[in-house]
C-alpha cells in the first residue's frame, strides 16, 4: 500500500506574522514530529489567494496502523485538545493515498 498522506489546511486566530502564530506552529512541529510513526513533516505557508486558510501540515505514514496509532497517541489528543481547538479558526482535513498508473495515477 502507498504511503498515507495526511494534510490538514488551516487559519490560526493569532495576528499574522506574530509571536503566538510562530509559537503554535513550531511547537505543532516538536510534538507531532516526536510521534512515532510520522515521516515527512512539513509546515507549509499558504501562498495562492483562491485558498482561504494561512498554513497547512502534511506527513506521511507507512501504514494504516501507523496512522491509527498516532491519532489515537496521547501528545496528538492532546495537542488536538489544549493546541488546536482553542487557537485554530478554521480547517480543511484531507487524508488520501497515491492512486496507481492504473488508477488514472502517474504510475508510481
Amino acid at each position: 500500500m502507498p504511503d498515507i498522506i495526511h494534510s490538514v489546511a488551516f487559519s490560526l486566530i493569532h495576528a499574522p506574522d506574530s509571536e503566538a502564530e510562530r509559537t503554535f506552529l513550531l511547537d505543532a512541529r516538536r510534538i507531532l514530529t516526536a510521534i512515532p510513526g510520522v515521516r515527512a513533516f512539513q509546515v507549509l505557508r499558504q501562498i495562492s489567494a483562491k485558498n482561504p486558510y494561512r498554513f497547512g501540515f502534511t506527513m506521511r505514514f507507512a501504514t494504516q496502523a501507523d496512522y491509527d496509532a498516532y491519532n489515537a497517541h496521547p501528545d496528538h489528543l492532546a495537542f488536538v485538545g489544549e493546541r488546536w481547538r482553542g487557537e485554530v479558526a478554521a480547517f480543511l482535513e484531507n487524508d488520501a493515498i497515491e492512486m496507481q498508473h492504473d488508477e488514472g495515477g502517474d504510475g508510481t
